[in-house]
């Protein structure tokens, strides 16, 4: 053999060792991006139910909002229930005394 052919042939054996190292990095790499790739598509998934939840609060919120009633809408409401127990008594009353006179 030549020392040309061993030449050739060396630089062959540290052209292969190279693209082996380089192979191996590019396998780490692509090893890491499938691991951060999982990683991203579960805090997807739970991003995806964190906002199902938020829709769900959001939808009870509303309807507690539609449903609340204030200060003044309770006074209101006891004001014209305690009008409404006095026309019954008074309703009463006048039955009573209507009965007791026949």
């Amino acid at each position: 053999m030549t020392d040309e052919e061993k030449r050739i042939i060396k630089n062959f054996e540290a052209n292969v060792r190279q693209l082996l190292r380089l192979y191996a990095v590019l396998q780490k790499e692509n090893q890491d991006l499938y691991s951060e790739l999982e990683q991203k598509d579960l805090e997807i998934e739970k991003l995806h139910a964190e906002i199902g939840q938020c829709k769900k609060d959001y939808s009870n919120l509303k309807l507690a909002k539609m449903i609340e009633v204030s200060d003044s809408e309770m006074k209101n409401a006891k004001q014209r229930l305690s009008k409404l127990v006095r026309d019954v008594n008074k309703c009463i009353g006048l039955l009573s005394t209507e009965q007791t006179t026949e």
